[in-house]
């Protein structure tokens, strides 16, 4: 069976890879030189549903769960179980326990408490919420080790283009093009996100640190080598142009709120990207005629893509069964 998978994103990787491991011949065509996509070279590749929870459905955690599974089966070493950290200067207390009451799988934690989990932190939170099981992973990595490993299974890409050369022929298209496919998805919206890498060797962490913020939820995210990135706004609009002085300084102050010797890191990069989300900002499995879209992954590319790009293998192979299709889905049914 030929597929052709329009889009290089995490979204369209994640479809690839499921499937050509079930025997697909798939071809991946990204109109950029290389892979990553709109929004996903951006991400802060946090795989917390139960963090997600508080600004979505239940869904998030129920097709959120299996994430870190999914990209530590897919790509060995690459996820960090370490959990999240959330925390809220004294003045927005209020604001912790609201965030607590949305959410679930957590441990509250005294002032001592934060100051274990992440040292460098000790004497500026007097609460915290804990998020033990949740992971993390860096995008640009998972992306480029994804892409090797589809070309070494045999699936070809194609750079610079929107469409797949003209004497190609494919059974079906799976379109994960993001905001590029508003026309045909008219309840698709964009999502402008805005974030900053920082290099500083005066700050260390384990682990995302959220830090609570009256306009936008705002995260911490170690890279390794003294580098962090720093996300993400969430302004409704289309608007992929530069990141705006007023983002850049919200951001700013909020890594100096967690700790001032972001003050004086260095500032390595400054990205802007839309992200495409449905109305309830769930994201959707949609055929039109011999097209799948996998699409609306708004905020959570890397932790609900895996679970979607299931759903496409599934509908793609409903009537051309990969021979080792039924194993699989049993596997699958068992995990969930």
């Amino acid at each position: 069976m030929r597929i052709l998978v329009k889009g290089a994103g995490v979204a369209g990787l994640t479809a690839a890879h499921e499937l050509a491991r079930h025997g697909a011949d798939v071809l991946v065509v990204e109109k950029h030189s290389s892979v990553g996509g709109e929004a996903s070279w951006l991400a802060g590749g946090m795989l917390a549903p139960f963090c997600e929870r508080e600004s979505g459905d239940e869904a998030v955690i129920a097709l959120g769960q299996g994430a870190a599974e999914w990209w530590e089966a897919a790509l060995p070493g690459l996820v960090t179980v370490n959990g999240t950290l959330v925390v809220a200067p004294p003045r927005d207390t209020a604001e912790l326990r609201r965030f607590a009451a949305r959410t679930q799988g957590f441990s509250n934690l005294s002032a001592g408490e934060v100051a274990a989990l992440e040292p460098d932190l000790a004497g500026r939170f007097r609460a915290g919420l804990f998020f033990a099981d949740e992971a993390h992973l860096d995008p640009r990595r998972a992306l480029d080790r994804l892409h090797a490993k589809l070309a070494a299974m045999g699936v070809r890409f194609f750079f610079g283009g929107t469409e797949a050369p003209k004497h190609e022929r494919f059974d079906r298209v799976v379109d994960c093009t993001g905001i590029a496919a508003r026309q045909v998805l008219p309840d698709l919206r964009g999502v402008r996100g805005e974030m900053l890498y920082l290099e500083t060797r005066d700050v260390s962490l384990a682990r995302p640190v959220r830090l609570i913020h009256p306009r936008f939820p705002v995260y911490v995210v170690p890279r390794g080598g003294g580098r962090f990135m720093v996300g993400a706004t969430m302004i409704e609009s289309a608007d992929s142009g530069p990141v705006t002085a007023r983002s850049l300084m919200e951001l700013l102050n909020a890594a100096y709120a967690l700790h001032p010797a972001f003050g004086e890191a260095r500032i390595i990069e400054v990205s802007a990207g839309v992200r495409p989300a449905f109305p309830d900002n769930l994201p959707r499995v949609v055929e039109k005629d011999d097209t799948i879209f996998v699409n609306g992954f708004f905020r959570h590319g890397f932790l609900m893509a895996p679970a979607f790009a299931r759903k496409a293998g599934d509908i793609v192979f409903a009537n051309h069964p990969a021979k080792d299709r039924p194993h699989e889905a049993s596997r699958q049914r068992a995990t969930a």
